[in-house]
């Protein structure tokens, strides 16, 4: 039984954040890159403890408010600093977590040049305005960074590159403070290290820092919202699959401390699916074999990615096992009866009765007579649970409301905060 949880917080938000970047090459450690490059400069301008925290977390979630595999691969492709709403994106959703907000105006500001801050009052001296222009010059340095090339044989040409942009897209005092942690061949070489999630890990701002579950349940709700508002069709799904997920561990009897790791797991069954196109994910038709392939991967994802963040690896099953089956015919892990815990088969039917109850952009969601008889089926094909069916069932209204009800919270979020950008951004990528 399960007593108390705590995490480090650079390993939670490190690997949270390599979730995002886990989609292409091109994208690989990009985040990760960037906190580097941020936290070198950082330390060289001397920034107090607080200010090298905020922005190292504004560095490694920076990305947060992109939508889309396509528009991070539009951002990390371009030499033009369009495409902003991912920054506006990203202060909401780091604004919804209530210790990170300090963070949100550096994440929304990391694409302003120094030549865009046009109020006199707003020096290079003020926090938000050092900081964001650390960001936007450390991003700007690892979209340089041909991946076909030995960092070695291209660093000078960046270098230039940098030096052209002082005085306009960045401040000659950032300028200055790259060319001085950059003069090492180590900070190159460590930048484009495979070892670099280690080094900063070990030797980052938060080696030290551990949180509660409290905590981590802030961060996977917030990472939730960037799963789910990909698009206005999932927008409230996995809320929806961690309600369920909660309510039936709690009525099957697990300590509330079970249950709201049930509900964190819920949270994050689909981080995988960040590695998914969205031209896949919003097919409005059925998936060819090909698509499907493709689809399989998001909870190998999803395991591999939460199963690194010590202290929580007990919910990698219950999240990542959400498509397997008791009778093995499940993917991508092929699980029978015996390697299936009652938190993993819980959150199977979770995930099931979420996804056919809400609609779809190819379906309405489904009756509560059709969703019984679904489940009947799944129970008769001894392909899921029949006791947590059975619970399912016996306490279907409860569910339901409880389910409807947190799925309400996350739609007037989205429709306020996301839905016109989400619109606007897509016009963009195209």
């Amino acid at each position: 039984m399960l007593r108390f949880v705590r995490v480090n917080l650079g390993n939670l938000v490190l690997s949270l954040s390599d979730a995002m970047d886990l989609a292409s090459p091109l994208l690989s450690q990009h985040q990760q890159r960037t906190a580097f490059i941020a936290w070198e400069l950082g330390k060289d301008a001397r920034l107090s403890e607080e200010r090298l925290e905020r922005t190292f977390i504004a560095a490694l979630l920076h990305d947060i408010g992109a939508s889309s595999l396509e528009e991070k691969v539009s951002l990390r492709n371009s030499e033009v600093e369009v495409l902003g709403h991912h920054c506006e994106r990203g202060d909401v959703l780091l604004n919804s977590v209530p210790w990170l907000k300090d963070s949100a105006k550096i994440v929304r500001f990391h694409h302003k040049g120094w030549n865009a801050w046009n109020d006199l009052s707003e020096s290079i001296e003020t926090p938000v305005v050092l900081e964001s222009q650390i960001l936007n010059l450390s991003d700007f340095v690892e979209r340089q960074i041909d991946r076909s090339q030995y960092i070695l044989h291209q660093h000078e040409g960046i270098l230039t590159r940098i030096k052209s942009r002082s005085g306009s897209m960045f401040h000659p005092d950032v300028v200055d403070l790259f060319f001085a942690v950059s003069g090492r061949e180590e900070f190159w070489l460590d930048l484009v290290s495979p070892r670099l999630y280690s080094l900063l890990l070990h030797n980052g701002p938060f080696r030290k820092t551990e949180i509660d579950l409290s905590e981590i349940s802030s961060i996977s709700e917030l990472f939730r919202n960037i799963i789910d508002f990909r698009s206005r069709f999932t927008a409230t799904h996995s809320s929806g699959v961690a309600a369920a997920a909660s309510m039936l561990s709690r009525i099957f009897g697990f300590t509330e401390m079970e249950t709201k790791l049930m509900e964190v797991a819920g949270d994050l069954h689909d981080i995988g699916k960040l590695a998914i196109p969205n031209s896949i994910l919003d097919k409005p038709g059925k998936l060819t074999k090909e698509e499907m392939a493709v689809i399989k991967s998001h909870t190998y994802y999803t395991y591999s990615v939460i199963n690194t963040i010590g202290g929580i690896k007990q919910i990698a099953e219950w999240a990542a096992y959400h498509h397997e089956k008791l009778d093995g015919s499940g993917y991508p892990f092929h699980c029978s009866a015996d390697d299936l815990s009652t938190g993993s088969r819980i959150m199977m039917v979770a995930d099931i009765f979420t996804a056919i109850a809400e609609d779809r952009p190819y379906r309405q969601g489904m009756p509560r007579e059709g969703i019984i008889k679904v489940f009947n089926q799944f129970s008769d094909r001894q392909q899921l649970d029949p006791k947590i069916i059975n619970l399912l069932i016996e306490n279907y209204d409860e569910i339901y409301s409880y389910v409807n009800e947190k799925q309400a919270i996350a739609r007037d979020f989205y429709e306020k905060q996301f839905a016109f950008l989400g619109d606007v951004m897509k016009l963009e990528v195209r």
